[in-house]
């Protein structure tokens, strides 16, 4: 029997599944949003520091960081505003690396990254271990703009972005949790996108 156009009901595309909850891909699109003014970083100066509870402090100067091996992140990127960016990629050095050389202490169970600018943000030590983290220096095969972070920002994509420290040059490990900039704001402490950890109370 033949069925007619009515009785095939409306046909819905299927949701990607690489989107979060309550997110869109932007596709090639890449908005912009910041809490600061835009800096313009000179890499002759700039540092990036491991501190806190750790047994040797750290600090390496751009020519250090690109001296040691580098790593990749393929993936997807998620905004907390809804939008999220599918099959992009990174290149920079593993925060692993970083850590290992600074061999945090057994009571260090958090991290606070610090920005040229003073932006702060927090996050549990066990979501920057293991791979999942990076001081990022590229954008698809290019210097990372300068607008999203550039010439290096922290990439932990599988939290939302506000998490991904644009002009990173600090972090700290501590034994308590201490809230950035966005969560003093009402942010959620996390941000996992997956179970929509948007605001405190999500």
């Amino acid at each position: 029997m033949a069925i007619t156009r009515g009785f095939r009901g409306r046909q819905h595309a299927t949701r990607d599944p690489r989107l979060p909850p309550g997110q869109y891909d932007t596709g090639r699109d890449w908005p912009v949003l910041t809490a600061e003014v835009t800096p313009h970083l000179d890499t002759g100066r700039w540092t990036m520091s491991v501190d806190g509870l750790v047994e040797e402090p750290q600090t390496w100067s751009w020519a250090d960081l690109h001296a040691m091996p580098e790593s990749t992140y393929d993936g997807d990127i998620h905004c907390v505003t809804t939008w999220s960016k599918l099959a992009t990629s990174f290149a920079g050095v593993s925060v692993d690396l970083l850590l290992d050389a600074a061999r945090p202490l057994p009571e260090a169970a958090y991290v606070l990254a610090t920005s040229t600018t003073g932006y702060t943000t927090n996050l549990p030590l066990s979501h920057v271990r293991g791979g999942q983290a990076w001081i990022a220096w590229t954008h698809e095969g290019r210097p990372l703009p300068r607008e999203h972070g550039g010439p290096v920002r922290l990439l932990v994509p599988h939290l939302y972005f506000w998490k991904s420290a644009k002009w990173v040059t600090r972090l700290t490990l501590l034994d308590h949790d201490q809230q950035g900039f966005w969560e003093r704001n009402g942010y959620h402490d996390l941000g996992d996108p997956w179970r929509e950890q948007r605001y405190q109370g999500d």
